[in-house]
């Protein structure tokens, strides 16, 4: 389907142009080419299942009080910095990150390069609707993508029985990608859990993604995702589920890369 794409170990190769270390956390200094390029290698291999994090300032502040989470995030197959914080860390470190890997924008601009491969795309998460709305969207907006299937999981833990029926939809639907909208941690968790049981080439979380693409809810403007302010917008969209993550967890992230930077701690 996609022989003119580039073998696995061809892109690994490509993109492996080296990590840092953010709190103890590995991050890709990647692009969003360069994550395209990965994903659709691992479809053209089909096996083993990948799955991407894309890590901002939250997701490596919930790394330094989960040490669980923090070996997910550090197993994965790409780690990429979306947060501009992580993108100045990295430019410190003397890679040339000209941009952050945008989750949204990750998944925008793969629907929108790889339309025409007819990948199958598979979406699970969101509110109930979400997905749905999405992968109409998607597939009204990109001739020739192919929406497999589409899941929003309740707001708990999942039974067995329905983890096994989870499993068993996707599956069955032989889908080439599968985007995951749970929000940072419980989706890099959810692909590490099921990793081993789905049949799928790979697995990308990108949060917020669905309910903004699905019209949910407004993006930033541009100039404030690209200068770091996005955090500004979304406190002001949603407060009450939010002031926690960006203003304690925000300041706490500061604080920890401070002695990081000036060499007073060490994180592991």
């Amino acid at each position: 389907m996609i022989s003119n794409a580039p073998s696995l170990n061809s892109s690994m190769a490509a993109t492996s142009q080296g990590a840092f270390p953010v709190l103890g956390v590995r991050v890709d200094a990647l692009q969003i080419p360069d994550v395209i390029q990965f994903m659709e290698a691992s479809i053209h291999a089909r096996q083993p299942t990948h799955y991407i994090a894309v890590t901002g300032m939250h997701g490596v502040t919930e790394a330094l009080h989960d040490s669980s989470f923090r070996r997910i995030l550090n197993q994965a197959s790409l780690n990429v910095p979306d947060g501009y914080p992580l993108v100045v860390l990295g430019r410190r470190k003397g890679f040339r990150l000209a941009r952050r890997v945008y989750g949204p924008e990750l998944m925008y601009s793969f629907c929108h390069n790889t339309a025409h491969r007819g990948y199958r795309h598979f979406f699970y998460g969101g509110a109930p609707g979400v997905a749905d709305d999405l992968a109409r969207r998607f597939v009204d907006q990109f001739s020739g993508l192919r929406s497999v299937g589409t899941l929003s999981p309740p707001y708990r833990r999942l039974l067995p029985d329905e983890e096994a029926q989870i499993c068993e939809t996707i599956n069955s639907a032989r889908p080439d990608v599968l985007w995951v909208g749970l929000s940072t941690p419980k989706q890099e968790k959810w692909m590490a859990g099921f990793r081993e049981r789905l049949r799928v080439p790979v697995m990308v979380g990108v949060g917020a993604a669905f309910d903004f693409h699905s019209g949910r809810l407004n993006q930033a403007p541009a100039w404030m995702r690209e200068n770091g302010l996005e955090w500004c917008f979304r406190l002001f969209q949603e407060p009450k589920r939010l002031w926690r993550r960006y203003l304690l967890g925000g300041s706490e992230f500061v604080f920890n890369v401070a002695l990081q930077e000036l060499g007073l701690r060490k994180f592991d």
